[in-house]
């Protein structure tokens, strides 16, 4: 039976996520600013096929508060086999251009709050030698653009931490894998039109199950962001800078 550990467990992705985990029993602590939404978020898992389910309200761009769901996290669980990092916002990349507060708001949500819960988790998991963390970051960070470059300058700050923690936990089975989704229909995207390329959290969500099953280290949902992300990177900048993305 799998401990699993989800923060930021009652955002679109996540949820769908352990939805597709959980039929497999395994047993799961949800992490979350909104202990009402965690107790939906653990109602259903449990029809679903959880074992059990425990529930811990927490703000994780607050650094005591990260470290107590940590703390919590090994009071209910005495080992971490996989351990998603799902929390974060959308900022509105126009009102953060204009006031430096908002921007650097967004980059520790987005950012520096999981930098700072991987160090702790890497840490424990290092330790028993073995387990899976999973946390999804962005095609936003393959490469800046001006639509979204504060939020991708986050997403590309945990990327660049992802490799760091798989070189240094190599020699080790724990896995370290980067989910790079594409977008998705979400809350977060409601204000979006959306269009083709557009996914469903459940594809996603399916997408991360599957890769936590097969500990590939990077991921891009649906798979053809990876074509289209190899693309962008590599438009010369005097062409890109007359684009619109």
């Amino acid at each position: 039976m799998e401990n699993i550990v989800i923060f930021g467990a009652y955002s679109a992705i996540a949820e769908a996520t352990a939805r597709h985990l959980a039929p497999s029993g395994g047993r799961f602590f949800l992490v979350g600013r909104d202990s009402a939404k965690l107790d939906q978020v653990a109602a259903d898992l449990k029809v679903r096929g959880a074992q059990e389910v425990h529930i811990f309200a927490s703000d994780l761009a607050v650094p005591s508060e990260m470290l107590a769901s940590v703390e919590a996290l090994y009071g209910a669980f005495d080992k971490v086999d996989v351990a998603l990092l799902a929390h974060g916002t959308l900022p509105d990349q126009q009102a953060c251009q204009g006031d430096a507060a908002q921007t650097l708001a967004a980059l520790e949500v987005n950012g520096l709050s999981h930098i700072g819960l991987l160090t702790l988790l890497a840490e424990r998991l290092e330790q028993q030698g073995s387990g899976t963390i999973a946390v999804i970051t962005s095609v936003a960070g393959d490469r800046g653009r001006k639509s979204n470059y504060v939020y991708g300058t986050a997403k590309r700050a945990v990327s660049t931490f992802l490799d760091g923690l798989r070189h240094r936990l190599a020699a080790t089975d724990v896995k370290v894998i980067d989910i790079r989704p594409g977008f998705v229909d979400t809350p977060m995207t409601a204000d979006f039109d959306k269009g083709a390329l557009w996914a469903s959290p459940d594809k996603v969500g399916g997408d991360i199950a599957r890769a936590i099953e097969k500990g590939r280290p990077v991921v891009y949902s649906p798979w053809f962001w990876r074509y289209i992300m190899v693309i962008i990177r590599n438009v010369p900048a005097f062409v890109f800078h007359k684009t619109n993305l």
